[in-house]
């Protein structure tokens, strides 16, 4: 599914993130940043030591915080490691929203064009794949439309922000989220 907004693409695809072509990939990461399992081992695994190396020169951020590597082997060029909350630890969807908004500014801080996310914190930290939907569209969309209160200089140089879905049923919830922010703005 893709949506046009101020002549900027925001689209979802279910597949494999370590396979997209987009300047950069998210990795859904640890305030360490050891890149363990999930999409993590994915990118390490996929991408070569080298990203591992680079964030332990990095030595770590804060929950809601993101930083850039390289890419490594990977179609990307670049990982930006967006450190989501773990359910149960307070204030979860305001750091998601955060986590969401440092990466897509990191993105344009580095003037990349086009940036992939997956569903952050749904895995092992167990946050709940409608709110995640919910919190990441509704930012990724205010900040494409270059909403003051989230973007900076009111304006961004993305071109295009992927959401990249790991399995139908997480596809299906971002599709029928973003159907309704359309939908909403369609009135």
């Amino acid at each position: 599914m893709k949506v046009n907004i101020k002549n900027r693409i925001l689209e979802l695809v279910e597949g494999d993130i370590t396979e997209m072509q987009t300047d950069a990939i998210v990795n859904a990461a640890n305030a360490q940043l050891i890149l363990g399992g999930g999409v993590a081992g994915a990118i390490r695994k996929k991408g070569g030591p080298e990203i591992q190396e680079e964030c332990n020169k990095i030595g770590g951020t804060f929950v809601g915080g993101a930083v850039i590597t390289t890419g490594g082997n990977l179609k990307a060029k670049y990982v930006i490691h967006a450190v989501g909350p773990r359910m149960g630890e307070g204030n979860e969807d305001e750091k998601l929203k955060n986590a969401t908004l440092n990466s897509l500014k990191l993105a344009d801080k580095n003037k990349l064009k086009s940036i992939s996310f997956p569903a952050i914190s749904t895995g092992i930290f167990g946050f709940p794949i409608q709110r995640c939907a919910e919190i990441m569209l509704e930012t990724t969309l205010a900040y494409l439309k270059g909403s003051p209160a989230v973007c900076l200089a009111g304006q961004t140089g993305l071109e295009k922000v992927v959401f990249c879905l790991y399995g139908q049923d997480s596809y299906q919830v971002f599709e029928n989220q973003l159907t309704q922010f359309a939908k909403g703005e369609s009135r």
